[in-house]
């Protein structure tokens, strides 16, 4: 009888203790600029993937549990992006989120890597939101690593597809950008286009970024150069800088540009940014407007900057979850990266995929200008981005690059 008890009691235990284990929750750790300058973006792309996860747990989430948000702040520097990347391994992450900063992308990237090398079967795979430097799919490129934002080129690619057609591209430019990846990468890709666009790149310059209080002389230069049209990667007070020493010189000249659409720079700008242009991956007026309605409700602003693209990269990982299924066991990384490879999504400009041989999104650009009567008005003023063109995935891609030697797994 006690015999019998104790193997009573000893069953009763194993049953508990098989009752308490639990599914292996997804982790995805945002490590993101929460803090100093670049804090505004750094929480757009925090509050879209948030977005994107809340729906994906409201739908029984993944592996039988909530898909887990653990946010990092990487206060703005590769030094504290690389602290947190530590931190998120040593706590379990499996998927790392980032966007703002080409550096700070470039910090993770390799971080990632070297990781994955050390630790096989404990891998880490990396959602590159906004980096947009080439180097990311290009030399630095590897199998963990993941781009869903667009690159110079493409940018390049579509403003000149579209300025040209609408005959304010002109025969004579001006290239002027930052001086790092990003800047040179757009110095190149201006003047790479330049035969298809069917003009000559007459001067150009790189400069300090974020540092220059007084664009005169290069409005100067500009002027001089007898130009129609000026083409810039800049971003932040560089862009807005630029645009009004150009405005307050009186100088009659068309912008093309990359990051016009920040939070804040229309309202700056004001109106001198009418007229201009601006390549980027999503336009409002030519999405659902269901969803730009739950999104306003959800977080409580329309999706802005570079929410759309973060809500679209986090969908194509909610594709590709859905063609998994570890039973609840452990999470398999480099399963959720070769799903990843294959995850479609059909926009209303076109499918959005991921290019196998680098892990570049393929996606279309919409080229908008900047003038009244936009559907969504920005930045509380009279102005917003009426759309001119989608340029296909097709138009707007280039090839990969040579220095691309992705190993993939076994």
């Amino acid at each position: 009888m006690r015999a019998m008890t104790t193997l009573a009691v000893a069953a009763a235990v194993l049953s508990l203790g098989a009752a308490e284990v639990k599914a292996e929750s997804l982790k995805i750790g945002i490590i993101e600029s929460l803090s100093g300058a670049q804090t505004s973006t750094g929480r757009l792309f925090a509050s879209a993937a948030q977005y994107v996860i809340d729906q994906i747990n409201a739908d029984d989430g993944f592996n039988g549990s909530p898909i887990e948000v653990v946010e990092y702040d990487n206060a703005g520097g590769t030094t504290g992006a690389a602290d947190r990347f530590r931190q998120a391994v040593a706590e379990g992450v499996h998927i790392v989120v980032q966007g703002a900063s080409s550096a700070i992308a470039g910090q993770i990237t390799e971080d990632v890597r070297r990781h994955n090398i050390r630790n096989p079967g404990d891998e880490v795979l990396f959602m590159n939101m906004g980096a947009e430097a080439l180097e990311l799919t290009g030399e630095k490129c590897h199998f963990y690593h993941f781009r869903f934002t667009t690159t110079a080129p493409m940018r390049v690619n579509a403003l000149v597809s579209a300025m040209s057609e609408e005959g304010d591209l002109g025969s004579r430019v001006y290239s002027i950008n930052q001086n790092y990846s990003w800047g040179r990468d757009m110095e190149e890709a201006i003047r790479a286009a330049a035969e298809a666009g069917g003009y000559e790149v007459v001067d150009s310059d790189l400069h300090e970024v974020n540092r220059i209080q007084d664009f005169s002389p290069f409005v100067a230069k500009i002027r001089a150069s007898e130009v129609d049209t000026v083409m810039t990667g800049n971003w932040s007070n560089d862009l807005l800088l630029l645009m009004k020493a150009a405005g307050d010189a009186g100088l009659d000249v068309r912008f093309g540009t990359t990051f016009l659409d920040q939070v804040g720079n229309i309202a700056n700008a004001g109106e001198t940014a009418v007229g201009h242009y601006i390549a980027h991956l999503v336009n409002l007026e030519l999405e659902d407007e269901a969803w730009v309605q739950d999104y306003e409700q959800v977080t409580g602003h329309v999706p802005v900057y570079i929410e759309p693209q973060t809500v679209n990269a986090m969908l194509l990982l909610r594709e590709a979850l859905s063609d998994l299924d570890f039973g609840g066991e452990d999470i398999d990384v480099t399963q959720i990266g070769l799903a990843l490879e294959k995850a479609t999504l059909e926009g209303p400009n076109g499918t959005l995929s991921i290019r196998q041989e680098d892990h570049q999104i393929v996606t279309p650009v919409v080229v908008s200008r900047i003038d009244e009567g936009a559907k969504y008005a920005v930045d509380e003023t009279q102005w917003g981005f009426v759309p001119v063109k989608v340029v296909s995935a097709e138009e707007a891609m280039y090839p990969v690059q040579d220095s691309c030697q992705m190993d993939r797994p076994d």
